[in-house]
C-alpha cells in the first residue's frame, strides 16, 4: 500500500494516470453510439485517418506541440469519415466497404507524410513516431488540459443533444420522418468519436486506439440493456483499464503504458463476455444445463403419467430400467429431482425386480398440465 501511495505521489504517474481517466470516459461514452451503430471499425478507420493529421500538426508547428497535432489528427479523421459517409451514401458500397476504403487511403498518406518527415531527420527530435503506439510517459500537464478540455466538450455535446443522438442511434429512419437533420447528426456523431481518438493518441497511439474506443462500450453493453446505463458502464470500464494499465506499467519495469492499458481492457471485455448475468457465455450455458435437466423430468414425468394412462392404473408402478430403455439414458438423477419435488414416489414391487416408481396426485396434475402445455404449443 505504502509503494503503490509513493507511486501515485510521482509527477510523471499522476499525468499518466489522470491522462488514461480522460481517455477512458470519452473513449467510453462516445464508443457506445459506435457499437450500438453496428460501427465498430469506425474507431480504427479514425486512428489510422488520424495518423496524416499528426504529420502535417507537426509540419505546421515545427515540432511537437500536442495543440498543433491533436487539431491536425481531429481534421483529417474527420475528412476520412466524411469520405466514409460520401462513399456509403452516393454509391453501391456498403459501410464495412467504405470504412475500408477510407482507411487504407488515409493510412498511405499518413506513412508517406511520416516517411518524409523522418528523412528531414527532425521526427526523433520531436518525438513523432511516438504517436504509433503512444508514448504515454511524455503526458504533460499542458497536455493533461488539452485532454481534459476535448473531453468536457464531447461530454457537453452528448448531454445537449442526447434525445437526438439516441434516436438516431436506435431509428434513423423514424429520426428522419420527424424531421431531424439525421445526416448532419451522424457528422456530429462521428466527429464526436473522431474527438475520442484524438484524446487517446498521446496514450495509445495510432495503432491501439480502435481498441480504447470499442472495448469499454463491448464490455459494458454485456451488463446493461440501456444506453444510459451503457454510456456510464463504459466510461467507468474505461477509467478502470486506463488507471489499472497505467499503474501496471508503473509497477513492472519496462512495460510500455498503451499497450497495457489495451490489453486490460480487452481482459475486462473477456470477463463481461463470459460472466456478465444474463448475457455471459458461462450463464448461458448455465441456463442450458438448467433447462435440460428440467426437460429431462418433464419427459420422465409424462411418461409415467401415459404409461399409467396405458394400463388404466393411476399407480402403474414402473421399473427404473423400463424408464432408462424409454429414454435412452440413466433416469436416476432426474427421478431424485423429482421425488424431491414430491412428484414421484418409490414404491415396493417384486423381490427381485429393481426400483419401481408411481406417479403422487401431484406428479399427475404436474404431468396433465405439462402436457396441455405441449398440446397448445403444438396448435
Amino acid at each position: 500500500m505504502d509503494g503503490l501511495l509513493t507511486l501515485l505521489g510521482d509527477h510523471t504517474v499522476q499525468n499518466v494516470v489522470l491522462g488514461a481517466i480522460f481517455l477512458g470516459v470519452t473513449s467510453g461514452v462516445l464508443g457506445s453510439f459506435a457499437v450500438l451503430r453496428q460501427q465498430s471499425l469506425l474507431g480504427d478507420t479514425l486512428a489510422h485517418a488520424a495518423l496524416p493529421g499528426v504529420c502535417l500538426g507537426f509540419l505546421v508547428a515545427g515540432g511537437r506541440e500536442l495543440g498543433f497535432i491533436l487539431a491536425g489528427a481531429l481534421v483529417t479523421a474527420v475528412l476520412a469519415a466524411l469520405l466514409m459517409l460520401v462513399l456509403t451514401r452516393r454509391s453501391r458500397l456498403k459501410t464495412d466497404a467504405g470504412l475500408g476504403t477510407a482507411l487504407g487511403f488515409s493510412f498511405a498518406v499518413g506513412v508517406v507524410l511520416l516517411t518524409y518527415i523522418q528523412n528531414t531527420g527532425d521526427a526523433a527530435q520531436g518525438g513523432l513516431d511516438s504517436f504509433l503506439f503512444g508514448q504515454a510517459a511524455a503526458t504533460l500537464r499542458s497536455d493533461l488540459w488539452i485532454m481534459g478540455g476535448i473531453m468536457v466538450a464531447a461530454l457537453a455535446l452528448v448531454a445537449a443533444f442526447w434525445k437526438e443522438f439516441k434516436l438516431v442511434t436506435f431509428d434513423p429512419l423514424y429520426a428522419g420522418a420527424t424531421g431531424l437533420p439525421v445526416t448532419l447528426l451522424d457528422v456530429v456523431l462521428t466527429t464526436m468519436i473522431a474527438l475520442a481518438v484524438v484524446v487517446g493518441l498521446q496514450m495509445v497511439g495510432v495503432v491501439l486506439m480502435a481498441s480504447m474506443v470499442i472495448a469499454p462500450a463491448v464490455a459494458a453493453r454485456q451488463w446493461v440493456s440501456k444506453l444510459e446505463h451503457m454510456v456510464v458502464a463504459a466510461a467507468g470500464v474505461g477509467v478502470v483499464a486506463g488507471t489499472s494499465g497505467a499503474l501496471i506499467s508503473a509497477l513492472v519495469a519496462n512495460l510500455a503504458t498503451g499497450p497495457v492499458i489495451v490489453l486490460t481492457a480487452s481482459a475486462l471485455v473477456l470477463v463481461s463476455i463470459l460472466a456478465a448475468p444474463g448475457r455471459g457465455l458461462l450463464w448461458e450455458q448455465l441456463a442450458r444445463w438448467r433447462a435440460r435437466r428440467t426437460l429431462r423430468g418433464r419427459q420422465v414425468l409424462t411418461t409415467l403419467y401415459e404409461l399409467s394412462a396405458e394400463h388404466r392404473d393411476p399407480h402403474y408402478p414402473a421399473e427404473r430400467g423400463t424408464l432408462n430403455t424409454f429414454h435412452g439414458l440413466d433416469t436416476r438423477a432426474a427421478l431424485a429431482r423429482l421425488e424431491r419435488r414430491g412428484l414421484v414416489q418409490r414404491v415396493r414391487h417384486m423381490p427381485d425386480e429393481g426400483p419401481h416408481w408411481e406417479l403422487t396426485a401431484a406428479g399427475r396434475e404436474e404431468a396433465r398440465r405439462t402436457l396441455a402445455q405441449l398440446g397448445a404449443a403444438e396448435a
